[in-house]
């Protein structure tokens, strides 16, 4: 061989790995900084058509009640809102929406009305001049609910979601916000066999004819969990995990496609680590697995917080909080059935992964630590 052609299949490997690289490159995009910054993101971003992410910060702020930040294409950092912990709450954990108009939606875990020595939490809306509007303050005493631990979503015209504790069974409940600020409970958890208790860490899911769908971290059969489905004539229990190799403890936001059948993660079991799974269900009930953490080793991940999203193509995406080459977690895919690892957090560059993750229209995935980086957590993306 010539070294002509020597030199030609360097070049041909050097721009084929460059290729690469390229198609799936890791960014940490900002790394929070503690009061007056936030601190400890635990929910994933939202973008607008202009490419800025928002989202929310549980600590950290002024007040060190919790902050809405605001992070431009280049890396510009804003804090578009500084909770007090009083009247208006504090901690938010769960992710912002966005209607039409660019008014941002959220909740808050605590803060409020303080019946207790921390409130039970807040609906806010925040218009684009920055000024915060309390949509509903939560009281577990009125069976309200308490604690809005999940996400909220916006279907004609009504905000949906969830709290963690309260309603008449303190199992947490189904909550409607009206166009007019309306609030309404549409149903209350009450932990038994056919029902479900305490929904975490994830938003609801709407079909095509209104059926609302979700998860609760326990209740079912066993009080390992449930994938539920709601509507006018209540609520369906389409699976109940086991806590067995189905898995046990489901929480983030699941995904839904085009025939219904909904995807994601739960928290624990398994395997024989119970490191916990990847999930889909059926709209008659049919679960399988498509993936065990830890059945050989912890290199995968382990412990999913988050949900899941998927890309046309059908692929899936989500993260570990946990475990992982360097014990921070890890961001990973299912390709036609095969898991794929993408990324293992080192610290320097974010630990601790626990949001709902954004795949955005251009093929790029955005999410957040709850840790690492400057040490209080970071935004992070996947090209």
């Amino acid at each position: 061989m010539s070294n002509q052609t020597k030199y030609a299949r360097t070049v041909l490997v050097v721009l084929l790995l460059g290729s690469l690289a390229q198609s799936q490159t890791f960014t940490s995009l900002y790394s929070f900084a503690g009061p007056p910054d936030g601190a400890g993101p635990s929910a994933g971003v939202i973008e607008d058509s202009s490419g800025n992410l928002y989202g929310t910060a549980p600590s950290g702020g002024s007040s060190n009640s919790g902050a809405v930040f605001k992070l431009t294409p280049d890396g510009k950092e804003t804090v578009l809102y500084n909770f007090s912990g009083h009247s208006d709450g504090s901690v938010p954990l769960v992710p912002l929406i966005r209607d039409s108009k660019g008014n941002l939606y959220g909740a808050t875990a605590y803060g409020g009305i303080r019946p207790g020595p921390f409130g039970c939490g807040t609906v806010f809306m925040i218009d684009t001049t920055g000024a915060l509007t309390v949509l509903h303050t939560f009281a577990a005493g009125l069976n309200d609910g308490c604690r809005p631990e999940g996400g909220l979503t916006l279907y004609q015209g009504s905000l949906y979601g969830t709290t963690y504790w309260a309603g008449t069974n303190d199992g947490g409940i189904v909550y409607r916000i009206s166009k007019h600020h309306t609030f309404t409970v549409l149903h209350n958890f009450t932990g038994a066999p056919g029902d479900g208790a305490h929904p975490y860490f994830g938003s609801p899911v709407f079909d095509k004819r209104g059926n609302m769908y979700g998860v609760t971290y326990r209740g079912g059969s066993a009080d390992y969990g449930i994938v539920y489905k709601l509507n006018n004539r209540g609520l369906t229990v389409l699976h109940s995990f086991t806590g067995g190799s189905d898995g046990c403890y489901p929480s983030g936001t699941p995904i839904m496609d085009t025939a219904g059948t909904l995807y994601g993660t739960t928290y624990e079991c398994g395997s024989s680590s119970s490191y916990g799974t990847v999930w889909k269900v059926t709209q008659k009930g049919a679960e399988a697995i498509l993936h065990r953490f830890g059945a050989g080793s912890s290199a995968d991940g382990c412990y999913p917080y988050g949900g899941i999203v998927r890309d046309p193509k059908g692929n899936l995406y989500g993260n570990a909080s946990e475990c992982g080459a360097y014990l921070y977690g890890t961001v990973w895919a299912l390709r036609g059935g095969r898991f794929t690892l993408l990324h293992s957090f080192d610290y320097s560059d974010g630990g601790y992964p626990a949001g709902d993750l954004l795949f955005d229209r251009s093929g790029i995935l955005y999410g957040t630590t709850l840790d690492g980086g400057a040490s209080y957590g970071t935004v992070w993306s996947i090209k």
